[in-house]
């Protein structure tokens, strides 16, 4: 051993690439291409004419990088008989995923506070019970809520679909917030207690000010998973209101004439960009938060 190397603390010694560092690293590499390469095809596709889509070059870059594709697939493209872009799908999922993302944070963080540091009755119970029920498939759940909000007279419609995302959103909202109030000092509740502050007082003022890591990690799982809908959203949402999901999949299986590839590269990419800005706009707050709600449950 030289004496540079006894020299620097043992954390940055440079370490010998071992047969089990190069297939990690290897295993690394081909896991991220076998994510990456399909995204590099869609960006690339959606940049070319169809004249140079049609010689067959997949994974060549556009001679002539062109955003028509992008315009028309949000302005003109057709879903269905009705040729305005997937624009109209943009503005439904806004409406639907603003209210929906709101609600559950609202009722599943004040959920979540009173189960972790309030005693009441039942609540180990009622927590156990939301628990159980996070794990059956919602697909169980659809045609017996088609039976409720039909015979509530809600039918398919605005307030229908933001229930529905509200209500399978609160289980997971309700664990990740009780995790996260459990992991504070129960002394700072205690403290706000003996100073005469009460339920929603403490709520308030106290723990959701704490919780802002755990806040932004529930917006974007809420995000991601209403914004990613389809199967809720073609049931319940109504004709008016369908998000962009359901917009992109009649984009991509309406075709009048040639199938235009660029544009339903296009659709597809203007679809998943919300919640990719929101995941890398926030992805440090995501980790932190995961690992505070981590630490006591």
């Amino acid at each position: 051993m030289t004496a540079v190397a006894q020299l620097l603390p043992a954390s940055r010694r440079p370490k010998r690439m071992t047969p089990a560092r190069w297939g990690l690293y290897a295993f690394i590499f081909i896991t991220a291409l076998y994510f990456l390469l399909p995204l590099y095809v869609m960006i690339v596709t959606s940049l070319k004419p169809m004249a140079e889509i049609r010689q067959g070059n997949l994974l060549a870059l556009p001679a002539a990088p062109s955003i028509d594709a992008w315009v028309k697939a949000w302005t003109s493209a057709c879903t269905g008989l009705t040729c305005q872009g997937i624009k109209i799908g943009f503005f439904n999922s806004l409406r639907i995923l603003v209210p929906s993302v709101g609600i559950s944070i609202l009722i599943g963080s004040l959920t979540g506070y009173a189960l972790s540091l309030w005693r009441l009755p039942g609540a180990n119970i009622l927590f156990g019970a939301m628990m159980v029920v996070a794990f059956i498939p919602y697909q169980v759940f659809i045609y017996p809520l088609v039976r409720v909000f039909s015979f509530t007279g809600l039918g398919q419609s605005l307030l229908t679909i933001v229930i529905i995302h509200t209500i399978f959103g609160l289980p997971t909202m309700t664990l990740l917030f009780r995790n996260y109030f459990a992991s504070l000092p129960v002394e700072l509740f205690k403290a706000a207690r003996v100073d005469g502050a009460g339920f929603y007082q403490i709520y308030a003022l106290i723990m959701m000010p704490m919780a802002t890591p755990m806040i932004v990690v529930a917006v974007i799982l809420q995000t991601t998973g209403i914004w990613n809908d389809f199967i809720l959203g073609l049931i319940f949402a109504g004709r008016d209101n369908l998000p962009m999901t359901v917009q992109l999949n009649n984009i991509v299986n309406s075709t009048q004439g040639e199938r235009a590839y660029n544009v339903d590269m296009a659709a597809t990419l203007l679809t998943a960009l919300l919640p990719l800005v929101v995941y890398f706009g926030s992805g440090r707050w995501f980790v932190r938060g995961i690992a505070a709600g981590a630490v006591k449950g």
